[in-house]
């Protein structure tokens, strides 16, 4: 779900980091295959389940996800941008004296890597229940709400036709020839600067964060051309039974034909031809657009939207 460049910048697509990658991503948790196929069927062990799978989708191009037993912390040591460093995943006690105690320690965990607070909260499916409202009155801030979508196969709706002029290439992670893709890779970058406004000092950043990701067999990415020029994209990352949809983003001038619905049922098609139990993505709550073009397609979401939470002072 993106929310901007900055503070805002989180879920609906991947923003760039400023920074480049080489070494491979760090995860330190025990995996093993989504526990559920359903989005109706997820409950607290589902959510978090897929609060780690998440980070772990982030963390191909080189950034760590850390285990700390309550809860999941995507960290960036390269990078301080918030989208990169957050905690989610959460289940602390609800005892206010203890909830605190490890508020504190989660505080200053933050602060020993030089990162900003932040919580990505599950309602619904996170402990205590009112996580957000005692954050917020610790003083951390609201965002705005994110909500995760997953496709109910009952209702996906994923038949698309290609316009004559419209070509479709996909790029697959290892093994792959960088050489070969890199043509692909830079019209992916072009996309994303377009659709998400991104300076263009950060479009080779985004190229940098593709190439590192496609040292991974995980990662796969659509770009579609529209009489040979980048118009639309989606990268899916696929592994441990689930799929994780992001960077959807279609350049202005190529809005309102349809793009958008087209990378995503196609990237849709292309998890469920990979074996995943369950596929997923993340949107504005308010973005009432790509919501209903989601839902067309399957989606459905998965729980209550959930604040952006970020410790500003």
């Amino acid at each position: 779900m993106n929310r901007g460049w900055g503070p805002r910048a989180m879920r609906n697509h991947t923003p760039a980091s400023g920074r480049r990658f080489s070494a491979p991503g760090i995860v330190r948790a025990v995996t093993h295959s989504f526990p559920v196929g359903r989005p109706a069927d997820i409950d607290a062990a589902g959510a978090h389940w897929l609060a780690r799978h998440e980070a772990r989708c982030h963390a191909l191009s080189g950034r760590e996800v850390r285990e700390l037993g309550d809860g999941v912390l995507l960290y960036d040591p390269t990078d301080r941008e918030p989208f990169w460093n957050r905690l989610a995943g959460v289940a602390w006690p609800s005892a206010a004296g203890a909830f605190d105690h490890r508020l504190a320690e989660v505080l200053a965990l933050f602060a020993s890597l030089d990162r900003i607070p932040h919580v990505w909260p599950q309602p619904g499916y996170d402990e205590p229940p009112d996580l957000t409202e005692r954050l917020l009155a610790h003083g951390f801030v609201d965002l705005g709400a994110g909500l995760l979508m997953g496709l109910d196969p009952d209702a996906a709706v994923l038949e698309v036709v290609a316009d004559p002029d419209v070509t479709i290439e996909r790029l697959d992670g290892a093994p792959v020839r960088l050489d070969e893709a890199a043509e692909t890779i830079r019209g992916i970058a072009a996309v994303l600067a377009e659709a998400f406004t991104i300076e263009r000092v950060q479009v080779e950043a985004i190229e940098t964060d593709t190439k590192a990701a496609l040292t991974s067999p995980s990662f796969h990415a659509i770009l579609v051309r529209v009489d040979g020029e980048p118009a639309s994209t989606v990268r899916r990352t696929t592994f441990d039974g689930a799929s994780y949809l992001s960077s959807i983003g279609t350049r202005p001038m190529f809005r309102g034909r349809g793009l958008g619905r087209l990378v995503t049922a196609l990237a849709t098609q292309d998890s469920l031809a990979a074996d995943s139990r369950l596929t997923y993505l993340g949107v504005f709550a308010e973005n009432d657009v790509a919501r209903r073009l989601y839902e067309r397609l399957g989606f459905v979401p998965i729980g209550r939207p959930g604040s952006d939470l970020l410790l500003t002072r």
